[in-house]
């Protein structure tokens, strides 16, 4: 194998690619990022054995073939190289040659004949989405995905599509068990009736990352087992998690009737600044004591003092006290976009509903916490 290929293109292809190889494996040639070129181009590709992710680049391509070598030895290498210089890559004598101007790497290389292939099979729904819309469904939903690895069904986004209000949808829903997080857009076409599937963590983070600069579009395919997200000349292919989750519909509250309606920043603010001095022992609780017309934010440390602070709200109901993590309560916060968060609360004892002001797309659940 012998080509010549722009240094820029090169390092933006293996960005792409090189994320999904762990640092420490089992197999050595999971170490390594394939590289085969055909009469064409150059395809690298990477895989965990979860996780495949692969390119096509153009190149002017000398002699066909194919390698693997050391896929963040191999990044570094041609990060360091000078911006916008040529890159020649050749295999000789069981080394792969790397030369660009005056530099001159050799990198060791295992046979491409053992690499993993995470084939596909057949797909029983393939859909097209707008990048932007998938982007949203993932930044509103990831940060409540578990990472206790017992409940692994919980390790990842749920998505599905179903009938609401006379339309059809694709929702996403993420939970750790402390709160839980729901969005959805009108469900694309083709996606109708897809089965509920559950996309791992570690594919959400990396598709996330593809997303950042791709297109307008994002084909999707999806198995039973399997999802392949097509971004540009990107594509991931990834497990999906087998297991049943939760049914999210029966802890969603109905009959929560207290509203409380707050400033966004304001609320946000206050809570930043009183969790200050909030203790990891005590769950880093934050008291909230809601009255007509305003709200009290507590924090108490057993080793450090108090911290409160006091906010105008609109709220007719009877008063009450309840707490929440306070680390929880910002992640939820920093998923509203509109000016003012509406609370919906039943009791102290019960799930509180937040929401967006004039948007209905997107609910999040939190618990409460005794303080």
């Amino acid at each position: 194998m012998k080509v010549n290929i722009e240094r820029n293109h090169l390092l933006k292809s293996l960005s792409h690619v090189h994320r999904v190889v762990e640092k420490r494996n089992t197999y050595p040639i999971l170490a390594n990022v394939l590289i085969r070129a055909d009469d064409k181009n150059v395809e690298l590709r990477a895989t965990d054995l979860d996780i495949e992710v692969s390119e096509h680049i153009s190149a002017m391509i000398i002699e066909q073939g194919s390698t693997t070598v050391p896929a963040h030895t191999f990044y570094e290498i041609i990060r360091k190289l000078n911006d916008g210089s040529e890159v020649e890559l050749e295999v000789v004598d069981g080394q792969m040659s790397i030369s660009s101007g005056r530099s001159k790497f050799s990198l060791a290389v295992l046979n491409s004949d053992s690499f993993p292939n995470l084939k596909a099979e057949e797909f029983d729904h393939e859909f097209t989405m707008k990048a932007k819309d998938l982007r949203e469904l993932i930044e509103r939903t990831q940060f409540a995905i578990s990472n206790e690895e017992t409940r692994y069904y919980l390790n990842g986004i749920y998505m599905h599509t179903l009938s609401s209000g006379g339309e059809e949808i694709l929702r996403a829903v993420a939970t750790d068990g402390h709160r839980m997080a729901r969005a959805e857009i009108v469900a694309p076409s083709g996606s109708s009736g897809m089965a509920g599937i559950i996309v791992p963590r570690k594919t959400v983070s990396e598709l996330q990352k593809l997303l950042d600069g791709s297109s307008e579009q994002v084909k999707i395919q999806v198995s039973n087992s399997k999802i392949c997200f097509s971004i540009d000349n990107v594509v991931l292919l990834s497990k999906l998690i087998e297991g049943t989750f939760p049914d999210y519909d029966r802890v969603t509250p109905k009959d929560n009737d207290k509203k409380m309606l707050v400033s966004r920043n304001d609320f946000a603010s206050a809570v930043d600044r009183v969790s200050t001095i909030a203790s990891d022992r005590g769950g880093r609780a934050v008291k909230l004591i809601v009255n007509q017309g305003q709200l009290e934010l507590i924090v108490t440390n057993p080793d450090h003092g108090t911290a409160n602070e006091q906010l105008g709200v609109e709220f007719s109901d009877e008063g009450f006290e309840i707490g929440f993590n306070a680390r929880y309560l910002l992640d939820i916060i920093t998923q509203i976009r509109s000016e003012n968060i509406i609370f919906m609360f039943n009791d102290s004892g019960s799930p509180t509903l937040v929401l967006e002001e004039d948007n209905d797309s997107a609910l999040y659940v939190l618990m409460p916490m005794r303080v």
